[in-house]
C-alpha cells in the first residue's frame, strides 16, 4: 500500500545509523543475495535497524517506484544507490535484471512503496525468479499493515484468520468474492484504496451485525480505528467526510456458527461420539475452518441436547 512516510516531519537520523551499524553489523550479510527490505506504513521512525544497515549496505535497491524510494533514502541519510525499478507492470522483466546483477555477485535489497514487499505489493515474482535460480533470498521483517490492524482489533476467537487483500475489481469475480466473504467464518482481512472505500462499504453492509475494525492511515498524523457492525459501516463513513480519506485496512471478524450447525453440527456429533470435547472441537475447527471457541460453545451446546 502506498505510504506517504517520506512526506512528514525532517526528522534526523544519523543517530538511528550509528546504531544500525553497532547492533546488525556484526551479522553476515552474503554477497548475491536479495534482501527483502519491510519499510515504513506511514511513519518513518518504524524502520528497522537491521533495514536501515542492509540499505546502507547494498549495491543497489530495488523499488516500487524509483522517486518514493529515492526519497526514503535521503530522508534516512543514506547514500545515494543505483535503484532498479521493479513494479507491477515490468516485475517479470524487471526481475530479469536484478537477478543478473545478483549472479555477477553484488547485494540487491528490494523495497515496495510501504510496508512487507510481495504481500499485495509487488516483490513476489522477483522473490520466485530468485529462488528458481538457486539465489539467496533474506527476508528482513518489519511494518505490516494487516498486522499491525489485526493487533489493535480486538478478534475474539482462536486468532486464525484469511488474508484476503483488495477484491477484484470486475463485477462478477468481486460478486463471487464477497459471496465467499459471507459463508467464511474465520477473521477476514482486506485493503481498500479511499476512491473504493464508499462502495466497498455498501457491499460489506449485506453483512449485517457482523463486526467489522475500520483502520485508517495506520501509524500516521490521523490515525483512525474504530469496530462496528457492517451494517452501519456506509452510515458511518458518509457521516465524516475525514473518515474517506487515506489508505484502509479492514478487519472482518468472524462469524458466528449457525444455530443449526450445518456442516459443523455434523463434523461435531461424529468427534464428540468418540473423542473428548477438546480434541473434537480442535479437529473440526480444522475440518469445518470455523471459529475454534465458538464450536467450542456449539459443542457444549450439543452435549447438553437430548438425544
Amino acid at each position: 500500500m502506498k505510504s506517504d512516510a517520506v512526506g512528514v516531519g525532517s526528522a534526523d537520523f544519523r543517530l538511528a545509523l550509528e546504531a544500525a551499524g553497532r547492533a546488525a553489523g556484526a551479522q553476515d550479510y552474503p554477497a548475491g543475495a536479495l534482501y527483502v527490505v519491510a519499510t515504513p506504513i506511514g511513519n518513518l521512525a518504524d524502520i528497522s535497524l537491521r533495514a536501515l544497515h542492509v540499505l546502507s549496505l547494498a549495491d543497489a535497491v530495488a523499488c516500487e517506484d524509483t522517486r518514493h524510494t529515492g526519497q526514503l533514502l535521503r530522508a534516512y541519510g543514506l547514500p545515494p544507490k543505483p535503484l532498479l525499478s521493479v513494479h507491477e507492470h515490468n516485475e517479470q522483466v524487471g526481475a530479469q535484471g536484478v537477478l543478473a546483477r545478483l549472479q555477477a555477485g553484488e547485494r540487491v535489497a528490494y523495497a515496495s512503496d510501504a510496508g512487507t514487499p510481495a504481500v499485495s505489493d509487488p516483490g513476489a515474482r522477483l522473490v520466485a525468479a530468485c529462488v528458481a535460480a538457486g539465489v539467496r533470498v533474506v527476508p528482513l521483517p518489519g511494518a505490516s499493515s494487516p498486522v499491525t490492524a489485526l493487533c489493535a482489533s480486538g478478534l475474539s476467537g482462536d486468532g486464525t484468520f484469511l488474508f484476503r487483500g483488495f477484491l477484484p475489481p470486475k463485477s462478477g469475480e468481486r460478486q463471487q468474492a464477497l459471496a465467499a466473504l459471507a459463508q467464511e467464518p474465520r477473521a477476514v482481512v482486506l485493503l481498500e484504496a479511499p476512491h473504493r472505500m464508499r462502495a466497498l462499504a455498501d457491499e460489506l453492509a449485506m453483512l449485517g451485525e457482523r463486526s467489522v475494525t475500520v483502520a485508517r492511515e495506520l501509524t500516521k498524523q490521523f490515525e483512525h480505528i474504530t469496530t462496528l457492525a457492517c451494517a452501519v459501516l456506509p452510515t458511518w463513513l458518509a457521516a465524516d467526510p475525514a473518515r474517506q480519506r487515506g489508505e484502509f485496512v479492514l478487519v472482518l471478524h468472524p462469524g458466528a456458527v449457525a444455530e443449526d450447525g450445518g456442516d459443523a453440527d455434523r463434523v461435531l456429533r461424529v468427534l464428540l461420539a468418540e473423542l473428548p470435547l477438546k480434541t473434537a472441537v480442535k479437529l473440526a475447527a480444522e475440518i469445518a475452518t470455523a471459529p475454534r471457541n465458538a464450536l467450542y460453545q456449539r459443542a457444549l451446546t450439543l452435549q447438553r441436547a437430548p438425544e
